[in-house]
């Protein structure tokens, strides 16, 4: 893809004939200077033409086509669960980085003498010895619950604005991937404490493994690496939670809000 040849204007000498601040001066000065070497403003120029063109082919909205103004304003607040659950998922992504620091993937421990697993003890160390440590676990809990409950109900917002029509059906089939891996998400942080719940949870995971036909066995080697638990449950639970999903996760959802901010937002159907 090839731009036009810049124009030969001299744009110092009409900066001079301008009546600008000074700050305006300064930034029209950089901008100036770094378009002459990036070509900033013809990439923002061709950004804008293809972002005209793809709305252009769009229908019109519900509200234009039927000229119904502001009658439905009483969905207007469950337009922003969307938008709600981003800023639980980057809160619970910035929480869970810091507990990253001091949590121990391990299931380490005489547990036939009733010892709790290093994993367990680091959860305890942040509970009571890090400084804000019980917060930021409480926080990175509950952003995690907020979310879920977001995305959930922001889907049922979806569903029942008939929202999921033509020509968003696509981005329908994203935001249901986005709430499975969700869920996903939930399951495999819920398994790292590896305390009684964790560990009984993971192994109704298994179970539900199992249960699937053919692929079944498979699946349980590779989420819970085996039939029975372990140090290599706790990895893979560990891997999955903080180095795959979270790169996923993020590119679907860049994904999900560059359809919406291509389309526009969909009003009641």
């Amino acid at each position: 893809m090839s731009l036009k040849k810049q124009d030969e204007m001299d744009h110092n000498a009409w900066l001079k004939t301008q009546d600008l601040t000074v700050i305006e001066t300064a930034f029209l000065t950089t901008l100036i200077w770094l378009d002459k070497r990036l070509r900033i403003v013809d990439y923002l120029e061709l950004l804008e033409t293809m972002y005209y063109r793809a709305n252009l082919q769009m229908p019109k909205s519900h509200t234009e086509q039927y000229d119904l103004d502001n009658k439905f304003w009483y969905w207007y607040p469950l337009y922003s669960l969307g938008s709600l659950s981003i800023i639980a998922y980057l809160v619970a992504a910035v929480t869970g980085a810091l507990l990253g620091f001091y949590y121990s993937p391990s299931t380490a421990g005489a547990a036939a003498q009733g010892d709790p697993t290093a994993a367990y003890d680091s959860l305890v160390m942040i509970m009571t010895d890090v400084q804000f440590g019980f917060m930021l676990r409480s926080i990175h809990k509950w952003a995690a619950q907020f979310m879920t409950a977001a995305v959930f109900l922001h889907m049922l917002r979806v569903y029942f604005t008939g929202s999921y029509k033509e020509p968003r059906e696509v981005n329908w089939v994203l935001g249901v991937v986005l709430i499975a891996l969700t869920l996903l998400f939930g399951f495999s942080g819920y398994v790292l404490p590896w305390k009684q719940l964790s560990f009984w949870a993971a192994q109704i995971g298994v179970e539900m493994a199992l249960a699937t036909p053919i692929v079944g066995e498979w699946v349980a080697q590779l989420m819970f690496g085996g039939f029975t638990l372990g140090q290599a449950t706790l990895v893979r639970m560990y891997i999955l939670h903080v180095f795959v999903l979270p790169f996923v996760v993020t590119g679907l959802i860049a994904l999900h809000v560059g359809i919406v901010w291509v389309q526009g937002i969909a009003e009641p159907h």
